[in-house]
């Protein structure tokens, strides 16, 4: 009988063992210390990938250009990227598919004790910008201070570009009137007792923009997803359900909190609450939305920022839901 019960586990354990062989495995390129390892990290401690159809390994590069160049190079199949330089790509001749991630986006802060309410309050002064002059935030936010208050943010201000850590470091020291960096860094700025001014998403809203649009996602060759039927449904299924667990789960954050570089309570915090906040609806991105956000990019950034996506190509958006 023990001899019996001792074949029949091994049989169960030989075919999971098969099983899992026959998986695809989904090769992630991703920046070493990049806020989409909290939800990669979410999706392999708790098996989501092997309970959707695949195994997500993970490998870490120093900075975005290394992981683009992995997935160009077959090295990888996903990276992160927004989905207006995904548009550009396909647009140029690549098969890039893009999958919703985060809606997550920066803003403007200003030092605690500033008197400034307004983008208007910061004429004259020096803005710290993560990023360059072709930096999407600061497109839509000059695009907001001209519709709202006839003001060229360009010409009435002073621009400080760097890269978003200088700006953070910058900014805390007090040398700006005012900082534009992307969302990890200003949820940290915040916990640091900095105020925003106004969110991009806010910014985006009253341009008239659907700022429910994912901004962010990943992006995969189309010959990839051919020779893995299925397989982006499974990895946005995957991805959701690691939100669903960190949006309803305090244990789920404690799990890869040594992932976050929070250096207090209050960076944790608000560093969670932000991700959160950057969770967008479940559902197939809106092509019309996304069209009036990529005509607005290009009149601002030309075809320096877009290329040749003057609107958005057919097949960018992968059809998940």
């Amino acid at each position: 009988m023990m001899k019996l019960l001792a074949a029949c586990l091994s049989l169960t354990f030989t075919a999971g063992a098969l099983a899992a062989d026959t998986l695809p495995t989904i090769r992630a390129a991703v920046l070493k210390i990049g806020t989409v390892n909290w939800e990669l990290e979410t999706i392999r401690q708790n098996g989501l990938d092997k309970k959707h159809g695949f195994i997500l390994d993970v490998q870490p590069f120093a900075d975005n250009g290394a992981t683009r160049i992995a997935v160009e190079g077959d090295e990888a199949d996903l990276a992160v990227a927004d989905w207006i330089w995904v548009a550009r790509q396909r647009a140029a001749g690549k098969e890039y598919v893009f999958i919703p991630y985060s809606k997550a986006v920066g803003g403007v802060v200003v030092p605690a004790d500033s008197p400034a309410t307004s983008l208007k309050d910061l004429a004259g002064g020096k803005i710290g910008v993560a990023g360059g002059p072709l930096d999407k935030s600061w497109l839509i936010l000059r695009a907001y201070a001209a519709q709202e208050y006839g003001m060229d943010l360009k010409t009435e201000t002073e621009q400080v570009f760097g890269a978003p850590p200088l700006i953070f470091k910058s900014a805390l020291g007090g040398d700006y009137a005012g900082a534009i960096n992307f969302w990890h860094f200003l949820a940290k700025m915040k916990a640091s007792g900095m105020k925003e001014l106004i969110s991009v998403e806010d910014a985006g809203q009253a341009l008239g923009l659907d700022t429910n649009t994912p901004l962010l996602g990943y992006y995969l060759k189309e010959s990839f997803l051919t020779e893995n039927p299925g397989i982006a449904q499974s990895l946005f299924a995957a991805s959701r359900e690691a939100k669903d667990l960190l949006a309803n789960s305090p244990e789920a954050w404690e799990a890869i909190r040594p992932r976050m570089n929070a250096k207090s309570d209050a960076q944790f915090e608000q560093l969670k609450s932000d991700w959160i906040a950057g969770i967008p609806d479940r559902s197939p991105v809106d092509a019309e939305a996304a069209n009036k956000m990529l005509e607005l990019i290009a009149e601002l950034g030309g075809a320096e920022l877009v290329g040749e996506a003057t609107t958005v190509p057919q097949g960018l958006f992968a059809d998940v839901e």
